[in-house]
């Protein structure tokens, strides 16, 4: 395989109850394109996963989310799950993490209610995005333009659905991650 994410550092937010299979299957396609990722979270020393309701694996924290600098990074992941994006959006600092990534133009991927913590940062006005369904009508009042696709793209910013989207997600993930920086995304973030 190719190795189209070589030298570049994956940031992987995440919060206790996200989506295992969000993680476990883009996290496999970045670091099969050579990327380094990192798991994030201010959860201490190790995260749960979720398999839909059912609990599933824990994983390593690779850096606290309070130790965590979003220059260290190239990108972005934010994996779903209901718990996991609702309690990411009601903590400053991850609100800020993910600020700093749109702020600097670097690619941010999310899926299925991923763009919660998105709206919470003032990352999705004037943005066609996607997500799971039950968000459709949040995105919509945060001025996102919503579209029910497999996997959208928006000048650095990869959405998708569910997990049945995630071979579209991730190659979509890789490609809009490995051209790096996108200027309209700085434009768009919000102070």
């Amino acid at each position: 395989m190719e190795k189209k994410l070589d030298g570049k550092r994956v940031a992987i937010l995440v919060a206790e109850g996200f989506e295992q299979v969000e993680l476990t299957g883009p996290r496999q396609a970045l670091d099969d394109a050579g990327a380094q990722t990192q798991i994030v979270s201010p959860a201490k020393g190790e995260v749960e996963g979720w398999n839909h309701y059912d609990k599933g694996d824990k994983f390593k924290v690779d850096v606290p989310l309070a130790e965590a600098d979003p220059s260290d990074f190239d990108a972005l992941l934010l994996p779903g799950g209901v718990a996991n994006p609702d309690q990411l959006r009601m903590k400053p600092e991850a609100v800020e993490f993910v600020k700093a990534f749109v702020a600097a133009g670097k690619p941010v991927a999310s899926i299925c209610h991923g763009p919660w913590t998105l709206i919470e940062a003032g990352a999705v006005k004037g943005r066609t995005l996607t997500s799971w369904p039950s968000i459709k009508t949040d995105l919509i009042n945060a001025g996102a333009q919503w579209v029910d696709r497999e996997v959208v793209t928006d000048n650095g910013l990869v959405t998708s659905r569910k997990p049945d989207d995630i071979p579209a997600f991730n190659e979509k993930m890789v490609e809009e991650f490995a051209e790096g920086g996108h200027r309209a995304q700085k434009a768009t973030a919000k102070s």
